[in-house]
């Protein structure tokens, strides 16, 4: 019941969105993709990509802290 909870809540995202929040350029994004190093993606029908929220936010948490 909660995970059925939960994907009606989550949002599908756009590339940009992605980057918007995570506050990087398209280019990084790209440059992340290529070395898979990006949150799990969806590709549609008509070749854009769509990320889920939860999973980006399942993404974050598991990255390790960067150092300042």
């Amino acid at each position: 019941m909660t995970q059925i909870l939960t994907e009606q809540r989550s949002r599908w995202l756009t590339v940009d969105e992605v980057c918007t929040e995570l506050r990087i350029a398209r280019s990084t994004w790209e440059k992340w993709r290529q070395k898979n190093a990006v949150p799990k993606v969806v590709k549609l029908p008509n070749g854009q990509l769509r990320i889920r929220s939860d999973w980006l936010d399942t993404w974050i948490d598991e990255q390790p802290p960067m150092s300042v």
